[in-house]
């Protein structure tokens, strides 16, 4: 089921190259950079046009009503609520909790106050098509609600009755999203970023989606605020040994595989018998699962059965990958947590699955894919807030440094900047003549 792959030896700089999931080339990104231009110039008509082609829906309304919403979360089972209500929870309760660095710093009569204010609007998106996520709008809405966000638009791909599933209206509702639009792929990124008769412009954008979605995102940047973190189909690495179950294993590698094409699905092992265990589990796995139209279209360009010599090899693999969610199934996994460099995020532990994460640690699951963990980060509160800087300087302190601020400016061949600072303790050279 698992492609094999032998990298015994291997070392970063090697002049095999690590396979990788095709995003497709140019093709996706001219595609995509047409929706945008389509939405940018006809607002809701051409919405409406994409939704249908897409999504093979004709809507008239693109926002839910409220009143809708708030019926949804009465039709669910009461367990679903109580661990959707759990989640929220947890989410809300670890971005609280972040580190804020000190609020005001003081040297010498020069001042400067930390502010950290939220953006006014923020859009989410919420994947749809072959599953319904509740879950990613709870991961996304509630951090933006934690940071002081003053409205949050969410947007999700419509069924093909035009509705929205029952569980994701729930999370909106118990999330506190303010608007929600049944709008989806390229076209939601681009109602958000520009605006249209419906859809007000944002100010963030957010959410995981998919290669459409994600390069729509990267193309809007500039316009809105968007995180640098590509975040598109999901990816897993799995670094496991013989201490671990072999089907414990091999169903880390599936979970992220079952979202669909395009992921990402490695098991990295420096023991042979632990790679045929777990391949051989993921193939039973797999025939048995419900969704293995989607698992199988991953694993059959993207999963590997990956042999190495040892753990430091293998954590140098999974630096090399950069994945979005990186599992130490092995005796000694504090060891290896103590090697990794770029992962999204890290599961640590035979009991690591990557499941917690995606819906009940407090992080959110929103996370860089396509190796850029390299210079990107999970999505935090501080993605929804502006960090400025209030400076205020006393008579002591220009006294100190005005003469300074006048050297570097003629220097710089700025002689406005200088004397801006000289005429307050009087000593001006041209301005008051």
């Amino acid at each position: 089921m698992l492609n094999f792959l032998d990298l015994r030896g291997w070392r970063p700089g090697s002049p095999l190259e690590l396979p990788r999931p095709d995003l497709g080339g140019e093709g996706p990104v001219d595609a995509v950079r047409a929706i945008l231009a389509e939405v940018r110039s006809r607002g809701d008509a051409a919405v409406r046009e994409f939704t249908e082609r897409f999504d093979h829906v004709h809507l008239d309304q693109l926002r839910v009503e409220q009143k809708t919403i708030d019926a949804a979360l009465g039709r669910l089972p009461k367990d679903l609520v109580l661990a959707l209500e759990e989640a929220r929870d947890a989410i809300a309760a670890f971005h609280a909790h972040r580190g804020t660095p000190p609020s005001t710093y003081e040297r010498d009569g020069v001042v400067v106050e930390h502010l950290e204010i939220p953006v006014e609007r923020a859009g989410v998106y919420a994947p749809g098509g072959r599953a319904k996520y509740p879950s990613s709008v709870l991961m996304t809405a509630v951090p933006a609600k934690v940071a002081g966000v003053g409205a949050v638009a969410c947007c999700v791909p419509p069924a093909a009755d035009g509705e929205l599933p029952d569980e994701v209206l729930a999370a909106c509702a118990l999330a506190e999203v303010d608007e929600v639009y049944r709008i989806g792929g390229a076209q939601a990124i681009a109602a958000m970023a520009y605006g249209t008769e419906s859809v007000a412009k944002v100010d963030v954008i957010v959410g995981p989606g998919n290669k459409w979605v994600s390069i729509a995102q990267r193309e809007v940047r500039g316009v809105v605020g968007v995180p640098a973190a590509f975040a598109g189909p999901s990816e897993v690495v799995v670094v496991a040994d013989a201490s671990v179950p072999a089907d414990w294993a091999a169903i880390d590698v599936i979970v992220q595989a079952e979202h669909g094409p395009d992921g990402l699905a490695w098991l990295i092992t420096w023991d042979e018998a632990v790679a045929e265990a777990v391949s051989g589990a993921v193939g039973r796995l797999v025939a048995a699962s419900p969704r293995r139209a989607e698992t199988e279209q991953t694993l059959a360009t993207g999963g590997y059965a990956v042999l190495v010599r040892g753990p430091a090899e293998a954590m140098a693999v999974a630096n090399a990958i950069a994945p979005e969610h990186l599992e130490l199934l092995a005796q000694d996994a504090e060891g290896l947590l103590a090697m990794v460099r770029h992962a999204g995020a890290v599961f640590v532990g035979h009991n690591g699955t990557a499941a917690v994460g995606d819906y009940l640690a407090g992080p959110s699951h929103v996370l860089p894919t396509f190796a850029t963990a390299r210079f990107s980060s999970v999505l935090g509160v501080e993605d929804f807030i502006r960090r400025v800087h209030a400076v205020s300087v006393s008579d002591a302190g220009m006294a100190r440094v005005a003469r300074h601020v006048a050297s570097i400016a003629s220097a710089e061949g700025l002689p406005a900047h200088g004397e801006s600072a000289l005429v307050r303790i009087g000593a001006g050279t041209w301005s008051q003549r």
